[in-house]
């Protein structure tokens, strides 16, 4: 093997963190969607997940301001929605309609699930100390949703530059976590 110097700037491509994902808020009873690529899993129980979300972003200012979300996770059937979402703006665009979505109500959070991806988690937010610097929200998932009926989802994940990479194959090894 012969490792060669490669773009700083293109790093990001090579550390995906986990599947793209649909983020809801809600702000002044209108309800907006955004694509998120930016986010990990930091505790188990209860689940925490930390995001990153630009203070550009027209979600930002409503997850910072009713502090409460939900992230949904689409499957590759979804892809071409996925990127339109994230290529348009939320601030004159009812998301929902245009891209023909179907909201439905959470029962933890004021904020709308997406009825056509294959999992919802309903969060909130528990700690934004470093979002003014860093833009980084903590979550913690109060509810989760999944379909039972999609046996091996394959979710999409961003390499960078219009580039996603489908989920494959699913191997299990032992393992000592539960």
């Amino acid at each position: 093997m012969s490792k060669k110097s490669f773009p700083l700037s293109k790093v990001y491509t090579l550390l995906e963190p986990g599947p793209v994902t649909l983020v809801t808020t809600m702000d002044k009873g209108k309800a907006n969607i955004m694509t998120m690529s930016w986010h990990m899993m930091m505790e188990f129980e209860p689940p925490m997940i930390g995001c990153i979300i630009s203070d550009n972003n027209y979600s930002f200012k409503a997850i910072k301001k009713n502090k409460e979300c939900v992230i949904n996770i689409p499957t590759a059937t979804l892809a071409k929605k996925v990127v339109a979402v994230g290529n348009s703006h939320g601030n004159n665009t009812d998301k929902f309609k245009q891209f023909k979505l179907t909201e439905k109500a959470a029962t933890k959070v004021k904020v709308p699930l997406i009825e056509e991806c294959y999992a919802s988690l309903e969060c909130r937010v528990i700690d934004t100390s470093m979002t003014r610097k860093y833009c980084l929200f903590v979550l913690e998932v109060v509810q989760a949703w999944v379909d039972t009926s999609i046996k091996n989802p394959k979710t999409i994940h961003h390499r960078g530059y219009g580039k996603f990479m489908v989920a494959g194959k699913t191997i299990q090894l032992k393992s000592k976590m539960k």
